[in-house]
């Protein structure tokens, strides 16, 4: 992993938002001292909350939201929403971590998730890529979280790694809240169209970029404008041509180029959509 941050790309002619990023692990409020190679790299830069959202204001992205995946970074994510006029939050514990899903746990998310500047419940839901915790502790906590989301009338930013058919099936099951959001949406076409007859939101990452991704690529396609987000998931996923690197809200328009592209779009015109979008989403600025 390189400590080289990747120069500014060319402004979008149009604003746009980052619908999903991690500014606690960028700015070293989670400490890397685990390893960590992405947020040791991102920790390098010395950043904190306003020059991140400076940095990425200077290229036309002007809003994100940061993301909880425990109970600590849930905290501190809607701590600084409520600082920060362009940052929203989601809290939530993530997939990885369910095993800590306990009633008391759970509670304070559900009174984190009721503030008005937290606007979503996640990252939540199936990570079967990673045995941190069993699955029978994923699915509780994840339904948990969806409960909590139809609860408090807030999106439900769903983590699904290497579990599609079992994330559906779970948001069938147990009924899915109003608004669904596919974090860094990782499925095929299929996938994709299944998606779009539930009426989720699918959001695109640095990967769609990836020479190797030609099925994110193929699932953005069958994507209608409409239904589509754009995220960094910063520090992690850097977009074409910064992989190694770390990521940040700033790059979003490197991801959100390659995916007009793929749409036939304007570039502008997706990023008015992908701004109405994200109002839809988690609620208007």
């Amino acid at each position: 992993m390189s400590r080289e941050r990747p120069a500014p790309p060319e402004a979008l002619p149009a604003e746009v938002f980052d619908s999903h990023c991690h500014l606690d692990i960028m700015v070293g409020n989670r400490q890397a001292s685990s390893g960590d190679p992405v947020a040791l790299a991102a920790q390098a830069a010395g950043a904190n909350v306003e020059s991140i959202v400076a940095e990425a204001r200077a290229v036309g992205v002007t809003r994100l939201v940061t993301v909880g995946y425990d109970l600590p970074s849930s905290r501190w994510n809607a701590a600084v929403a409520a600082g920060h006029r362009d940052v929203y939050a989601a809290v939530a514990i993530h997939p990885n971590e369910a095993h800590a899903s306990t009633p008391e746990v759970l509670a304070e998310i559900e009174d984190l998730a009721r503030r008005p500047d937290v606007r979503a419940v996640g990252e939540t839901g199936l990570d079967y890529y990673r045995d941190w915790a069993s699955k029978e502790d994923q699915h509780a906590s994840f339904r948990a979280h969806i409960e909590i989301a139809k609860r408090t009338g807030k999106a439900l930013v769903i983590h699904d790694r290497d579990a599609h058919d079992d994330v559906l099936a779970v948001l069938a099951d147990q009924g899915a809240p109003d608004v669904v959001v596919f974090h860094s949406f990782s499925g095929d076409a299929e996938m994709a169209k299944r998606c779009v007859d539930a009426g989720y939101y699918m959001s695109f990452s640095g990967p769609v970029t990836y020479k190797n991704a030609g099925y994110l690529r193929e699932a953005a396609a069958v994507a209608p404008p409409e239904l589509v987000l754009v995220e960094t998931d910063a520090p992690y996923l850097p977009p074409t041509p910064h992989r190694g690197k770390p990521n940040a809200p700033y790059l979003i328009p490197l991801t959100l180029r390659c995916l007009a592209e793929v749409k036939g779009m304007d570039v502008a015109d997706l990023a008015a959509r992908v701004s109405a979008n994200g109002e839809a989403a988690f609620g208007a600025w």
